[in-house]
């Protein structure tokens, strides 16, 4: 089984993204990030970054690690195999983050406050698709990419609470 978070053993490929050495901490030369809009209940902030961070494993593959078992060899579904970090930011930061997303050409997932009334996910796709980019009542946004253009994309935002 591939190891993740890890270091890596001498002789053993580490997964892509990670640098390393036998002591030191994993650092990936990628980020994957979470920007929440400070007004949202503590529920709504759960339930979008479940949603929005769902989005980047199905087109993103390289961002899911190896599956996991337990010591009595129970299977467990892989995850993401570096960390999610969550920010917190005004309506107008999560504006500007999804233009500099979008400038920048990174994959993203967006979360809009339609979606709290919508009950399923064809519903969910239609209320995004009836209004314009510039129009959207983004409550959320995930983004993926190098880590300095993640940063930059996020300028503004703050780590959550």
């Amino acid at each position: 089984m591939q190891e993740m978070y890890k270091t890596v053993r001498p002789g053993r490929r580490q997964s892509r993204g990670m640098t390393t050495n036998d002591h030191a901490p994993v650092r990936f030369d990628t980020r994957i990030a979470v920007l929440l809009r400070e007004d949202l209940e503590t529920w709504q902030r759960l339930n979008v970054t479940a949603f929005l961070v769902s989005g980047l494993g199905t087109e993103l593959p390289e961002v899911i690690g190896a599956p996991y078992a337990d010591a009595d060899d129970t299977p467990y579904l892989p995850m993401f195999r570096q960390p999610v970090l969550v920010f917190e930011g005004t309506k107008e930061t999560l504006t500007a983050a999804h233009g500099r997303a979008l400038s920048r050409g990174l994959p993203r997932a967006v979360f809009t406050g339609d979606l709290f009334g919508t009950g399923n996910d064809r519903d969910n796709r239609a209320a995004v698709r009836a209004v314009g980019t510039g129009q959207l009542d983004l409550v959320g946004l995930a983004v993926y990419g190098p880590r300095n253009a993640v940063d930059k994309v996020l300028k503004g935002a703050r780590m959550h609470p």
